[in-house]
């Protein structure tokens, strides 16, 4: 799909395209959404550009990903999209910077761009030129990966409490820490690629920075500038929330540890208390002509009260020591 992009009275209007229609010349931003073979090629000749195919943004290396071709720059970066899902998943993202458009394509539709298309339609100023409209995108995108890194740091404190939490009584309570290392997992991975959204979209402004791109104005520059200092902080931030994760993934495999411990604690104890009255009771199981006090008339209650002694003093003994 081809949706254009022009200023109004009021802000960027969209518009679809058809792969026959001619592109408007007051035209700003051209976005490609998952294009077929037929609107790659009328963008190519329309515009006089390459644009290229997915095939082609996934087997650029990353060193090659930002390069100047006649007097269009192409930039492709990684983007974490579907945050909101159980499996957020990076893919390519190409933005074209010519002298008088910017044309992205992408085959995945990321909740930034619909963001920065309702906020374009109502603030013409902002978007006015195409390096605007490109600079708009990526604090888009670094906006929403700021969100997303805030709601981890806050999911990590909650899994925090719940794991090191007491019922009151100075014991843990108990808990299906199976589901907490999926959490932590989750969050870890969510971090893992907000890590290299962020180390693309770094790469990407800096080269923005030190182009020469006759419409990369000084407002233009002013505001990659401060983009380039949140990207920088933004991956700070998500390095203290991978050291969280990390950290709760420690104290998550230790309280299990303890839990493993305490079960094996348990049936060892049970097993030594129980070990000594199996030990009588087999003595005086055994089918011998001739066994001590088997005849005696209290022989029954002797072999009782002495495996009930047996048991009871290893449990007085373990739960002194305070093994109990």
């Amino acid at each position: 799909m081809i949706r254009y992009y022009a200023l109004d009275g009021h802000g960027l209007r969209g518009n679809d395209v058809t792969a026959a229609a001619v592109l408007p010349r007051e035209t700003l931003w051209i976005d490609l959404l998952e294009p077929t073979v037929e609107e790659e090629l009328k963008v190519e000749r329309d515009l006089g550009i390459d644009v290229p195919t997915r095939e082609e943004m996934r087997e650029i290396e990353t060193s090659n990903r930002l390069y100047e071709e006649g007097d269009a720059l192409y930039m492709t970066a990684t983007v974490v999209t579907k945050l909101d899902t159980d499996r957020p998943t990076s893919d390519q993202i190409t933005f074209i910077l010519t002298p008088d458009r910017l044309i992205t394509n992408r085959y995945v539709d990321p909740l930034p761009f619909r963001r920065y298309v309702a906020y374009a339609e109502k603030h013409s100023v902002q978007c006015n030129t195409a390096p605007a409209i490109l600079a708009g995108l990526l604090e888009s995108i670094v906006n929403r990966i700021a969100d997303v890194l805030e709601r981890i740091g806050t999911d990590m404190d909650t899994l925090s409490n719940e794991v090191f939490a007491s019922n009151g009584t100075g014991l843990h309570r108990s808990r299906d820490f199976r589901l907490v290392l999926e959490r932590v997992g989750r969050n870890g991975d969510l971090v893992s690629k907000a890590r290299e959204t962020l180390a693309s979209l770094g790469r990407l402004v800096v080269f923005l920075q030190q182009t020469n791109h006759p419409q990369i104005q000084n407002d233009a520059r002013n505001r990659l500038r401060t983009l380039g200092r949140d990207i920088a902080q933004m991956s700070d931030h998500a390095t203290f929330i991978g050291n969280k994760v990390q950290f709760m993934l420690d104290a998550t495999l230790g309280m299990i540890n303890i839990d493993q411990n305490n079960i094996l604690k348990i049936f060892s104890v049970v097993t030594l208390i129980m070990l000594p009255p199996s030990v009588i009771g087999g003595i005086f199981g055994m089918n011998f002509a001739v066994i001590p006090f088997s005849q005696h008339p209290f022989g029954f209650e002797l072999a009782i009260g002495l495996m009930v002694l047996s048991a009871v003093t290893p449990f007085v003994m373990f739960k002194r020591r305070g093994w109990l």
